[in-house]
């Protein structure tokens, strides 16, 4: 049966997507305020506590300006996921819809954006036995070696899920085990993989910037970030409170805990989170090409701020 019916589906939802290090926040801050929006965030790690300065979470600053939702909602042992999302998205959509606002998603999660736009296909209820045997494996054999078993079964489920992802290639062949179907068919007779035509109402902006422009900035912020306290941040998580299994996956707080701990040099650390953010940029910039109607929008043109207004309709 589909999903139940939610906040989500009370109206139009409104998207502004880009690549890690594109730009996001300073566009969707100026949008959201000449539109009068607020924001909600479309960012798997915004959401752990603490973890401010490794995921560029906008700052104290950024939320007096704009009010911003789906941050700050668990410690980082907690695993998080797109279910408990959607269902947080939905409360705060709901509670800006009845201030008389407008909701902005914002974000680079595209997993995210799919769950919002066409639900989520909620499968067999997970078998603690077989999830742990698969959760070993993982740890064993590594991540690419249970992406390559799904990638021969489920080439479609393989091309959306990064051999790192740990937690969705445990879940899909998980399924594939209880049901002896590829999660990828479950979740295209779900509605969840349609096309333009299925899913939710809604307005999807994709902005952009040239690619050198691109790799310059990836390389400025990633160094900002380590001048500004990333490799101290990490070092207290994991003294502290711990991280969790999905937390931990945050794109480079390995590479400045191995910094932290003597196992790699500033400069290896550096070369290292920039290569993985330009990875991650390279998958978003692919998944957000499946979202067809997606309107996109140069960040470098002029008064990119009323391009991105108009492309949303507002």
């Amino acid at each position: 049966m589909p999903p139940s019916p939610s906040p989500l589906d009370a109206a139009p939802l409104f998207f502004l997507i880009g690549e890690t290090a594109v730009g996001k926040t300073a566009l969707a801050l100026e949008v959201a305020e000449r539109a009068g929006a607020e924001i909600v965030s479309l960012d798997a790690m915004l959401v752990y506590r603490g973890m401010d300065v490794g995921t560029a979470k906008p700052t104290a600053a950024d939320r007096a300006r704009v009010a911003h939702h789906a941050l700050d909602l668990v410690d980082p042992p907690v695993s998080y996921d797109a279910p408990a999302y959607l269902a947080d998205a939905g409360r705060a959509l709901a509670a800006i819809h009845a201030r008389g606002r407008r909701a902005l998603f914002v974000g680079g999660t595209a997993f995210y954006l799919r769950a919002l736009v066409h639900g989520l296909f909620a499968g067999p209820d997970p078998d603690p036995a077989l999830r742990a045997a698969l959760v070993a494996r993982a740890r064993a054999e590594g991540g690419a070696a249970l992406h390559a078993e799904l990638a021969a079964v489920d080439p479609r489920a393989a091309a959306r899920i990064h051999p790192h992802d740990e937690k969705r290639l445990v879940r899909a062949l998980e399924v594939l085990a209880q049901t002896g179907r590829p999660i990828s068919a479950w979740q295209r007779e779900w509605g969840w993989d349609g096309g333009e035509a299925a899913g939710r109402p809604r307005t999807i902006v994709g902005i952009f910037r040239d690619p050198r422009t691109l790799e310059a900035r990836i390389r400025g912020r990633t160094r900002a970030m380590l001048e500004r306290g990333w490799v101290e941040e990490a070092r207290a998580i994991r003294d502290g409170v711990g991280f969790g299994p999905t937390s931990i996956q945050a794109l480079g707080y390995r590479e400045v805990l191995a910094l932290a701990d003597g196992a790699a040099s500033q400069a290896e650390t550096e070369e290292r989170i920039v290569r993985r953010t330009r990875q991650l940029a390279r998958r978003q910039r692919t998944a957000f090409r499946s979202f067809a109607g997606t309107r996109w929008v140069d960040l470098d043109a002029p008064d990119a701020a009323g391009r991105a207004l108009a492309a949303l309709g507002w």
